[in-house]
């Protein structure tokens, strides 16, 4: 009889509930519940609406049990670093902010003066980002104590809806991983650091493998929902180890994983923490069976995205093949944005950010909608570029194969570009590798399926992959060095 697993995915502007059946040859996925994520601005802070999305598991358990006899397990995956605190009661102790909020500007210059960023990387092997966890979690400790007195236990997201679901306050190390406080050689988290920055251990929870059980629904869950007490699995709970556990290959790969972020990485039987990746601000974070995702965290479709937004928000009504269509016909290579500057990460109106960047850089400002797309995407492929000469310079290896995983692999347009940019091959898909990766490792967790190398193969035998080579990479290369003197920069 077939397995048959329910996978929540969350992602910074949606998430989705989908049907995994696995009858011994292949995944079967199947939708069942799609909803919005809205973020919620009151009082000028940024908020996840958790509860929101807790009703909407809710409905994504109902509508399964609809539409099929059994559910044998149920897991989670989510966006990193954010997190919700518990008071003594088992009570949110307010709603989880958004990562974007502003509240984290200075925050790391702010920690610097405690510890210096070289000491906190060679303790954490972890990219400086002022949306990580340790950074959130000081600005509480110096401004907020309030807050932080009445906390309990933090639970990252993910473990925030597994609590939710089972009572359980437990830590999925592969979602710990990304809070900037994990010692990625012990995979325990660093709490000398935490006390050095007035921050209380005692709010650490226990820390539990991919693999492992939470628990199961509540009894009371399970008299208002009508079913039976399904386990909820601690799968790769980080959205972007559930993918890459997706990758179809178990060769040596570089990955970009294609969403919000673009994460463009490889995978390591161990950390990589060396002068060299401190310069380069690589991160290690936590992998399926111990592995290390050695990789960099680029700003991704977020520019595409907000830009649609603001253009829409303005009356265009423009879809994203709109754009794709209005960035071909402009002329390419007129100029180039770091997508990493810090002014792209705020919320708000992005194609006049990128239209500030290139005057104030001295370079020709893009008037058209095409003309601002043509300057993200090409600036986007150059990024890949710059890193894809790095992980193969940092690694003395030649990767001939880039594997892009994710929603963004839809856009074909940059899928080409990034195989003209690195003149790598480029393999895309699966486009549902997050929830692929989160339904392999309930069935791993299950007994249905060996081991992750058996996982990929399964995989992908079913989905479907394209395969992009580069064609005109003299191209990029020759407008290369005129882009990495953008690099650093800030319209700001």
């Amino acid at each position: 009889m077939s397995k048959k697993v329910l996978a929540f995915d969350f992602g910074a502007s949606s998430g989705r509930a989908m049907l995994g059946e696995f009858d011994g040859k292949e995944i079967k996925v199947t939708e069942i519940h799609r909803f919005s994520n809205d973020l919620v601005i009151a009082n000028g802070t940024m908020y996840w609406d958790i509860l929101r999305l807790f009703h909407e598991i809710k409905q994504g358990i109902l509508k399964a049990m609809a539409a099929t006899d059994k559910i044998d397990a149920i897991g989670i995956d989510t966006w990193g670093v954010d997190f919700g605190m518990i008071d003594s009661h088992g009570d949110l102790v307010s709603n989880p902010v958004n990562y974007r909020d502003e509240r984290t500007v200075g925050m790391p210059e702010e920690v610097e003066k405690i510890i210096s960023q070289d000491e906190l990387y060679a303790l954490t092997g972890t990219q400086t980002m002022r949306i990580n966890t340790l950074y959130q979690l000081y600005y509480l400790a110096k401004y907020r104590r309030d807050l932080l007195d009445r906390c309990e236990k933090i639970l990252f997201t993910p473990d925030l809806m597994a609590y939710l679901l089972t009572g359980a306050m437990r830590a999925e190390k592969t979602i710990a991983s990304t809070s900037n406080f994990l010692d990625p050689r012990t995979r325990t988290f660093a709490t000398d650091l935490l006390d050095k920055l007035g921050i209380p251990t005692s709010i650490l929870p226990e820390m539990i493998e991919p693999g492992e059980v939470y628990g199961t629904l509540t009894d009371e869950l399970c008299a208002e929902l009508g079913c039976d007490k399904i386990p909820v699995i601690a799968v790769c709970t980080h959205d972007t180890a559930s993918a890459v556990l997706a990758a179809p290959t178990d060769r040596e790969m570089i990955y970009i994983s294609c969403g919000t972020w673009s994460l463009f990485g490889t995978e390591l039987p161990a950390p990589l923490i060396t002068e060299e990746s401190a310069k380069i601000q690589y991160t290690n974070e936590g992998g399926h069976s111990g592995t290390t995702r050695f990789l960099k965290n680029i700003m991704g479709l977020w520019l595409i995205q907000e830009s649609r937004r603001q253009w829409n928000k303005e009356g265009a009504n423009v879809s994203y093949a709109d754009l794709e269509r209005e960035a071909l016909e402009a002329e390419p290579y007129r100029c180039f944005i770091d997508c990493d500057a810090p002014e792209f990460a705020i919320a708000g109106d992005l194609p006049r950010r990128v239209q500030k960047f290139c005057e104030v850089t001295g370079q020709y400002v893009p008037k058209t909608r095409g003309e601002i797309m043509r300057c993200i995407y090409q600036s986007l492929a150059m990024k890949y570029k710059q890193n894809y000469n790095t992980l193969c310079e940092i690694s003395g290896k030649h990767f001939e194969q880039i594997n892009m995983l994710g929603g963004g692999i839809k856009d074909t347009l940059l899928c080409r570009m990034t195989a003209d940019a690195t003149g790598a091959r480029v393999v895309a898909g699966p486009v549902e590798a997050t929830v692929m990766g989160n339904i392999a490792e309930q069935l791993i967790s299950l007994g249905e399926i060996r081991d992750v190398k058996e996982a990929r193969a399964i995989i992908t035998a079913s989905t479907p992959l394209a395969v992009y080579e580069p064609k005109s990479p003299e191209e990029f290369e020759t407008h290369y060095a005129e882009f990495c003197k953008y690099l650093g920069k800030t319209g700001e």
